[in-house]
């Protein structure tokens, strides 16, 4: 009797999770049938990218911009450490830590498919002169979580999109 119970409402969680849109992580569906990753094999970010969009199984990850139906082309990224408070005898207790990072996606002749965009992370961490080599591991830590965060807003991100193919010419 337990177990029917159970069964009858871990099913009404389900129905109503999938009716709200709700979607587990890591499984998205791009609208491209093939992407290049126009950045270099030994990026973290690229190497990440490249594993979300094969586990997908919608869109292939091509080898030259060519050979894609669109290029994700990364634009300028910055991280920053910004200072946030300071102790009363000058020390620093807190620390930012902020990650921009542009990109565009084009077609083979480069144009525009989405509108070029930004994702902009930030976390925030407290610093203690006494335990340095514990802080820069957290640091560390932060700079490895905001790059793993980049990629799964870039496949939202990607996912989310409504390209504009240009029609063929007759």
């Amino acid at each position: 009797m337990r177990a029917a119970l159970y069964s009858v409402g871990l099913g009404l969680v389900l129905i109503l999770f999938a009716g709200c849109g709700f979607q587990l992580r890591g499984a998205y569906s791009l609208p491209y049938e093939s992407l290049f990753i126009a950045m270099p094999d030994y990026s973290v970010i690229a190497v990440n990218l490249k594993r979300a969009i094969r586990a997908s199984g919608t869109t292939r990850v091509a080898l030259t911009a060519s050979d894609a139906q669109a290029t994700l082309v990364p634009g300028a990224e910055s991280r920053d450490r910004v200072i946030l408070s300071v102790s009363g005898s000058g020390r620093v207790s807190e620390l930012r830590l902020r990650y921009l990072y542009t990109y565009r996606i084009t077609d083979d002749k480069g144009r525009d498919l989405v509108t070029p965009s930004s994702i902009e992370l930030v976390r925030d961490l407290t610093y203690d002169d006494s335990n340095v080599l514990a802080k820069q591991q957290e640091e560390k830590l932060l700079w490895r979580d905001m790059e793993n965060d980049l990629v799964q807003q870039l496949m939202r991100r990607l996912a989310a999109s409504k390209p504009v193919f240009a029609a063929a010419p007759e």
